[in-house]
């Protein structure tokens, strides 16, 4: 990968998680990445879809990345997974409610109008569920039990971070990381 490329990828992560697919135009893009115009077109040759392909499948990398680092720190998986959401309750009170994610814009704006990001967007939300799986299995939950747990974290997370956007406050993050937590130990005791 070349520099210019990857500030393309980056710039376009970030614009994308906080104003969304259809709000950022190419251009904005380009003045923001300070990449060549040129090389815009040389690296995406099939534009914005192909930069959104690109941006989503390293946001969702990246996230999948943090996701498994985070609940690591802690062997119990309902502190793991309540300190997982607590921190993103920071982050998106620290973007000044700009952030907070990755996807969730990209796949809300295209579900049902462009295949090719929908399919970039599941495959990035699959991601993050083998995340929490692989944390809740290693905790002793049976494969499918830690199946519908990590659809359902990954669902709560979502509806968290849209709510805390919308309210401009981390306190539907923290409400959901207590009751993740507190689900996730009665769900253990089992």
């Amino acid at each position: 990968m070349t520099a210019a490329r990857d500030q393309i990828i980056e710039t376009a992560c970030g614009l994308m998680e906080s104003q969304g697919f259809h709000a950022t135009g190419l251009n904005q893009i380009v003045k923001e990445s300070g990449a060549p115009k040129g090389s815009l077109y040389y690296y995406f040759p099939q534009g914005k879809d192909e930069i959104a392909e690109a941006a989503i499948a390293r946001a969702g990398s990246a996230t999948a990345q943090r996701i498994t680092a985070s609940l690591a720190e802690l062997d119990d998986p309902a502190k793991a997974v309540s300190a997982f959401v607590g921190a993103i309750a920071h982050h998106v009170e620290a973007s000044g409610f700009r952030s907070g994610g990755p996807l969730m814009t990209i796949a809300m704006e295209t579900a049902a109008t462009n295949t090719r990001l929908n399919l970039a967007c599941r495959a990035a939300y699959q991601q993050f569920q083998a995340a929490f799986e692989q944390k809740l299995i290693a905790s002793g939950f049976s494969a499918e039990r830690a199946a519908a747990l990590a659809v359902f974290i990954l669902s709560a997370i979502e509806g968290g971070i849209i709510l805390s956007r919308t309210y401009h406050s981390g306190d539907p993050l923290r409400r959901v990381a207590a009751e993740l937590g507190a689900l996730l130990h009665a769900a253990s005791r089992r």
